[in-house]
C-alpha cells in the first residue's frame, strides 16, 4: 500500500534526487521498510544491452524525468499497458529492481513477428522481472488490488481507436479504466503521457491524428474514481500543429505531450 503521506514524501525526495530515512538504532524494522528507496533512474537507462533503437529515443522521451515525476519506486509491482517494443518495460524493470516486477501487456497481433519475439526475448533476458502478457486491450483484466504503478505511454488515445487493418476492435474506455482502477492498490499511481489533441469528437480526432484532448483523459480518469495528483509541462510546445497526425515525418517524435499523474485514493 502507498499511503498518501508516503507518496508526498517520495515525490519530494525524488525532486531532490534521493530518498532518505531515519536509520537510527531506535528505528523499528517495520518503520524503515515502510518507505521505499527512490530508484537510480540514470543507472536504469544506462543498463547494458538496451537496443540502439530504444536508446536513440531517450533524448526526446526523457524517461528519467518522467519516472521521477510520476513516482515509480524500488520494489513496485508495475504494469505497462500496450507496451509496444518494451521501451518503458525494460527501463522500469531495471528501476524497480529484483524486489519489483513489471507486467507488459500487448495485443497478440503486435508481438507475433519474429522481430517482435526477438525484441521481447532480449528484454526478458536483460530484465528477468519483466513478463509479457498478450491480450487485446479491451479484454485485459488486471489482477485486482495488485499494482503500485501503471504506465500508459502514448497509448491512451488508442482506447478510442479502431482498425480493421490492425485487428483493433472498438473499445469502451470507461470499462477499461474501471478494470484498471480495480487492479491498482490503494494509493497506486497511473502515469499517462500522450499526444495533445484538439477539442471535439474524440474518436474522429484520434482516427485522423492519433492525438487526444487532455481534458478528455482527465475527465475519463476522474469518472473512473482516480484523482489527478499532478501534471507537468515538460513536453509542452505551443507551436505544435495539433491538426497534424503524429506520424507525419515533419512532426514525428516532436509532438506536444501532456504528462499527468493519477492516483487511486487510499
Amino acid at each position: 500500500m502507498r499511503p498518501s503521506i508516503f507518496l508526498a514524501l517520495a515525490t519530494s525526495a525524488l525532486a531532490l534526487g534521493a530518498c532518505s530515512t531515519d536509520q537510527g538504532e531506535t528505528a523499528s524494522v517495520s518503520s524503515v521498510a515502510a518507505v521505499k528507496a527512490a530508484p537510480d533512474f540514470t543507472a536504469a537507462i544506462a543498463a547494458p544491452g538496451r537496443e540502439e533503437g530504444d536508446t536513440k529515443l531517450d533524448a526526446g522521451r526523457m524517461p528519467a524525468e518522467v519516472l521521477a515525476f510520476m513516482g515509480l519506486e524500488t520494489g513496485d509491482t508495475a504494469l505497462d499497458i500496450f507496451a509496444g517494443g518494451g521501451y518503458y518495460s525494460e527501463i522500469m524493470g531495471a528501476a524497480v529492481g529484483p524486489t519489483g516486477s513489471v507486467v507488459a501487456v500487448n495485443p497478440p497481433q503486435f508481438v507475433s513477428s519474429d522481430a517482435a519475439k526477438a525484441k521481447w526475448a532480449g528484454v526478458a533476458g536483460r530484465q528477468p522481472n519483466v513478463s509479457l502478457e498478450q491480450s487485446q486491450l479491451g479484454d485485459y483484466v488486471p489482477t485486482p488490488n495488485t499494482y503500485d504503478f501503471a504506465m500508459l505511454h502514448l497509448i491512451y488515445h488508442d482506447l478510442y481507436w479502431e482498425s480493421e487493418q490492425f485487428k483493433v476492435a472498438r473499445m469502451d474506455p470507461d470499462a477499461i479504466l474501471a478494470r484498471l482502477y480495480a487492479g491498482m492498490k490503494p494509493g497506486g499511481i497511473v502515469a499517462v503521457i500522450d499526444h495533445v489533441g484538439e477539442a471535439g469528437d474524440t474518436r474522429e480526432i484520434v482516427e485522423r491524428t492519433h492525438r487526444i484532448d487532455p481534458a478528455v483523459a482527465k475527465a475519463d480518469f476522474i469518472k473512473a474514481g482516480f484523482v489527478m495528483d499532478a501534471e507537468s509541462d515538460m513536453f509542452a510546445d505551443p507551436d505544435d500543429d495539433l491538426s497534424k497526425n503524429v506520424f507525419d515525418p515533419s512532426n514525428r517524435g516532436k509532438t506536444a505531450r501532456f504528462v499527468i499523474r493519477f492516483r487511486k485514493p487510499g
